[in-house]
């Protein structure tokens, strides 16, 4: 008889530990069902962006998300477009600032130079771009986001042109134009889809 009372007693004790464990083991869950939707949704996003685009290089699309510390907690795609957009931000004024250092250099060669200027001024106007972007974006006006970003795209494109136009010409920003034209093509294959 005091073994089965002893029995009752320490089953009574477990069962409020169990009901107190119970929500650490929903937010558990949650959690890992969150992150593998995340981990899903970046993939079989950047795979539409690419069959939408054939210049979007499909690596470049997941990885750069990816790197994003808020994707994984993304749910949805308009989330994802957020994010992209961010990213081309992040991009757009890590160049202004480096070809702001570049232009720094007094050994330039009057062209490049030039080109650099030019750079500078569109990398400029793109900042403002972004950030125009995001707003509409926020406020679900896809086009007018669609048309900001897709003067970044030419920013970038423009920039690259630019060292092209004399034979022997160098570009020293050749991948920054390049991440800048891939980041604005996700964007705007996100933009796209929710249209």
């Amino acid at each position: 008889m005091i073994y089965i009372a002893r029995i009752i007693l320490q089953t009574k004790m477990r069962l409020p530990l169990f009901y107190l464990s119970l929500p650490i083991w929903f937010f558990l869950v949650f959690s890992i069902f969150h992150a593998i939707n995340a981990n899903n949704l970046i993939p079989e996003t950047c795979k539409k962006c690419a069959q939408q685009d054939p210049n979007l290089i499909y690596n470049f699309c997941v990885t750069s998300l990816q790197a994003a510390p808020e994707s994984y907690s993304a749910s949805d795609i308009r989330e994802l477009g957020k994010i992209s957009i961010n990213l081309i931000n992040l991009n757009v004024t890590n160049t202004t600032r480096r070809v702001k250092k570049l232009l720094e250099c007094k050994k330039l060669d009057p062209y490049v130079k030039a080109c650099l200027n030019d750079c500078y001024n569109l990398y400029s106007n793109a900042g403002t771009a972004t950030k125009q972007a995001m707003k509409d974006y926020k406020n679900k006006h896809y086009k007018d986001a669609n048309i900001e970003v897709s003067s970044i795209i030419d920013a970038s494109t423009t920039c690259e042109d630019g060292f092209k136009e004399k034979k022997g010409v160098v570009s020293p920003l050749t991948k920054i134009n390049n991440d800048t034209f891939q980041l604005s093509a996700i964007a705007l294959s996100i933009i796209g889809m929710l249209s």
